[in-house]
């Protein structure tokens, strides 16, 4: 028998502490930053998957709790999947900046309400049905650009003539999950599209971007359920065209609340075509992958070494030198001795929908890669799940260098982990579906 539990907390950080996607720190809460689970049982399967407003979550902490939920809610400790919608407005997540530290007082806080998350969604827990659909709604766009002299940036200035092109695809595949109960009232909805969550970037608020408003319309029309957001392949992929010489004239929260409509709509429409299932077959799988890690030049590596003690004497430099010095610092520091890093890769299946979740900020050709080589009907790719590890470049994205492409400590798999991603995603979904 099928049972479905879900649950939500609000995990919002303290007023004045360090935003991820800033230099200010935390004036008010523009909205709040949310945890929303989903827990799914049936016959000797059990999955608890959570989604997070924040950036990301570092392995040493998703250790800590994978445990803390495992034990909340009954649940074998790797079927305990956290994912994060990677909002731009949260807490101080990643070590991305030289001038802050990684909030680790937040995360002890977050461990306690993710633990009592995962006490609600199994308390919550009741027999149900399920239904799963996919659309279209186009909130993503490739933000690689190609220059005529072989380098890539990850923007554009409008009106130049050395723009010949984009580097990569886009994904407006929208994917939707609905659980309801024997009398047919909504338990949850969860749903996947593909975009960086950046509207606020720089601002001195928290605010979960367009997912958050994505659930606030959703629970307008359909009351206060929880609803879980899975960002897709997103590594290359902004919320702004780079193709437009003359961009769309909006402002920021216009822009947030486009996209917003964008994809609760699309839920919305999916839901009124969505036919339910209780004889629903629930499988799972991982795999600890092994990959390579690309170190820095080492001339690059002790320059930035300089800049940093310039720095640390007083002097004000570039803020993108700074960061790109700390970067490829930390990068030789914390692997030089030992360059592979572990990232674990999931499958899903629910139903007909499969669903591939891994750690990384994966490029969106990675993604399609994986849909397209999927056995199931039906397939959603998820980043920065169960822990983060590095954004993942294609070849091309590695070769052209600059933010998202360059060895820095948060683009540190070495070519060719995208297509070993590609290939465990997928060996584990056929596994799902062979002999089934």
């Amino acid at each position: 028998m099928l049972t479905v539990g879900a649950a939500t907390r609000v995990i919002n950080n303290e007023i004045g502490t360090p935003i991820q996607g800033a230099s200010v720190t935390v004036s008010r809460i523009r909205d709040d930053l949310e945890a929303n689970a989903l827990l799914l049982r049936c016959d000797e399967e059990a999955v608890l998957l959570a989604s997070c407003d924040l950036g990301v979550l570092l392995p040493k902490y998703v250790c800590g709790f994978r445990k803390t939920m495992a034990a909340a809610a009954d649940v074998p400790e790797r079927n305990v999947i956290i994912t994060c919608t990677h909002t731009h407005s949260g807490p101080s997540v990643l070590p991305t900046s030289y001038f802050k530290d990684v909030d680790d007082a937040y995360h002890q806080r977050l461990d306690g309400w993710l633990g009592q998350l995962a006490a609600d969604a199994a308390a919550d827990a009741r027999p149900a049905r399920l239904a799963w659909g996919a659309g279209r709604a186009q909130i993503g766009y490739n933000r690689r650009v190609c220059w005529a002299d072989g380098t890539h940036t990850m923007h554009r200035k409008r009106g130049s003539d050395e723009f010949i092109g984009l580097e990569g695809p886009e994904d407006p595949e929208h994917i939707a999950l609905f659980a309801v109960d024997a009398e047919g009232n909504l338990i949850a909805i969860l749903h996947s599209n593909t975009a960086h969550p950046t509207t606020f970037y720089g601002a001195d608020f928290l605010s979960a971007d367009y997912p958050g408003a994505a659930r606030k319309h959703l629970r307008d029309v359909l009351g206060p359920l929880p609803v879980i957001y899975l960002n897709g392949a997103f590594g290359d992929i902004a919320n702004t065209s780079q193709a437009l010489d003359e961009p769309r004239r909006e402002t920021a929260e216009q822009r947030m609340e486009r996209q917003a409509h964008l994809i609760a709509g699309e839920t919305l429409r999916l839901l009124h075509e969505a036919v339910f299932h209780d004889d629903v077959v629930l499988a799972h799988r991982y795999e600890d992958l092994q990959l390579a890690v690309r170190l820095p030049d080492p001339e690059k590596v002790a320059q930035s070494r300089e800049l940093l003690q310039r720095v640390d004497a007083g002097e004000e430099l570039p803020a993108w030198d700074v960061m790109f010095a700390h970067g490829r610092v930390l990068l030789q520091d914390d692997f030089g001795d030992v360059p592979v890093d572990t990232n674990p890769v999931h499958a899903l299946r629910i139903g007909d929908l499969g669903i591939a979740l891994q750690p990384t900020e994966l490029y969106c050709q990675f993604g399609l890669d994986i849909k397209r080589r999927s056995p199931a009907p039906l397939t959603a790719v998820v980043s920065v799940a169960d822990g983060h590890t590095s954004y993942c470049p294609t070849m091309a994205g590695s070769i052209g260098g600059g933010y998202s492409g360059e060895p820095l400590w948060w683009t540190r798999l070495a070519p060719g982990a995208g297509e070993r991603i590609v290939d465990s995603a997928c060996g584990l979904l056929w596994g799902l579906w062979e002999n089934r």
